[in-house]
């Protein structure tokens, strides 16, 4: 006669974790609402730690726009995660031409993350003008362009036109590195 084994060496079936996972799985865009929950509270924390003179700015100043954006980011976080928990789901794009059993494309978002980075870290030193040239052109090449005669140029136009709406338009310095006695 055989008996079953029963004491505290046996393991509990699994059915507890697999639950668990099953409900994240169905409810993951709450990650999503938790991303939009951080980032306005880090907008409106450097929105409202933000030092102004509002004498000199007038009544709409600098803190204006990321204040409204960092509520707008609140405001959806919570009103995204409201829906979900009541049963809404992100539903596929059925007009996409995307295979998601294809796995992600790393070498474009490692080139776009180098890229950004190279601008940030450029840019102090070498400005705008040039920093923003080479964002615009190492984005056109990481997402698959390869004019390399005319991307060049029409990253240059860009960044100039930016950096000249931004600093002489709009007020907004921009550090013109090099380049700043000539342009």
């Amino acid at each position: 006669m055989t008996t079953e084994p029963t004491g505290a060496n046996e393991e509990p079936a699994p059915k507890q974790d697999a639950t668990t996972r099953s409900w994240l799985r169905d409810h993951s865009e709450l990650g999503v609402c938790v991303l939009l929950l951080a980032i306005g509270v880090l907008v409106l924390t450097d929105a409202l730690t933000m030092s102004v003179d509002i004498a000199q700015r007038g009544p709409i100043g600098p803190r204006t726009v990321p204040f409204v954006v960092g509520s707008a980011l609140l405001l959806v976080a919570v009103l995204l995660a409201v829906d979900v928990l009541r049963g809404g789901r992100g539903e596929a794009e059925g007009g996409e031409d995307v295979d998601l059993d294809e796995p992600a494309d790393w070498r474009t978002v490692l080139l776009l993350s180098g890229v950004f980075l190279a601008a940030a870290v450029l840019i102090g030193p070498l400005g705008f003008p040039i920093a923003g040239a080479l964002l615009f052109w190492g984005s056109a090449y990481a997402l698959g362009s390869r004019h390399h005669d005319r991307d060049p140029l029409i990253a240059a136009v860009l960044s100039l036109a930016t950096y000249f709406l931004f600093d002489n338009l709009l007020g907004v310095p921009l550090p013109g590195g090099p380049l700043m006695g000539v342009i």
